[in-house]
């Protein structure tokens, strides 16, 4: 599959998911879903990031998005994707309460020495593809499946009772974003 992320309208709300390599459940742990939050945020604040919604899974993340400042939304991502891979790593790395971490960081290693553009270690997949959002209906069928995923997985019963979701944002309480933009 395409590496490349085919953001056509750079000026397009977008749903794209990531996954991290093996669909490995990295984030069980609240201070590798952190270092996401913190990247969401830096990425809202500093470079004009727009976010819909939000959802970090076990595995994978889901967001609905659009840039701004005149940022092209695949360059965002990539940023951000390699930013949080990194700092992801090393959280790791660094953990000494973390009893998975040889297993973790030989898989990463094994999925950088797959790919061509990894020095050392491949934290997330290469096989998100973007969708642009088209109308007012797509986006608010997205957002429901980005806040339905906990309730499905099992994780709570209903979406907004799960933090690491803008599904409370749409709950009409505050989440751990600031400046999530509500659409409903």
């Amino acid at each position: 599959m395409s590496r490349n992320y085919k953001f056509y309208n750079p000026e397009g709300v977008y749903f794209v998911s990531f996954a991290v390599v093996e669909w490995l459940d990295v984030f069980t742990r609240n201070e590798y879903k952190n270092i996401i939050i913190d990247s969401l945020h830096y990425c809202q604040k500093e470079k004009g990031m727009e976010i819909f919604a939000w959802c970090i899974m076990t595995s994978h993340i889901h967001l609905i998005f659009r840039s701004g400042r005149g940022q092209k939304p695949g360059l965002l991502i990539g940023d951000f994707k390699r930013f949080t891979s990194k700092a992801i790593v090393k959280a790791i790395i660094e953990n000494p309460k973390e009893s998975r971490k040889e297993f973790l960081l030989d898989r990463f290693r094994n999925a950088g020495n797959s790919a061509s553009n990894v020095n050392q270690y491949q934290f997330w997949r290469h096989d998100n593809h973007p969708i642009e959002l088209w109308s007012n209906k797509v986006i608010d069928e997205k957002i429901d499946y980005v806040h339905k995923n906990p309730v499905e997985a099992g994780l709570v019963f209903r979406a907004e009772d799960y933090i690491y979701s803008s599904a409370i944002d749409y709950a009409g309480e505050k989440g751990l974003l600031d400046n999530v933009i509500v659409v409903r």
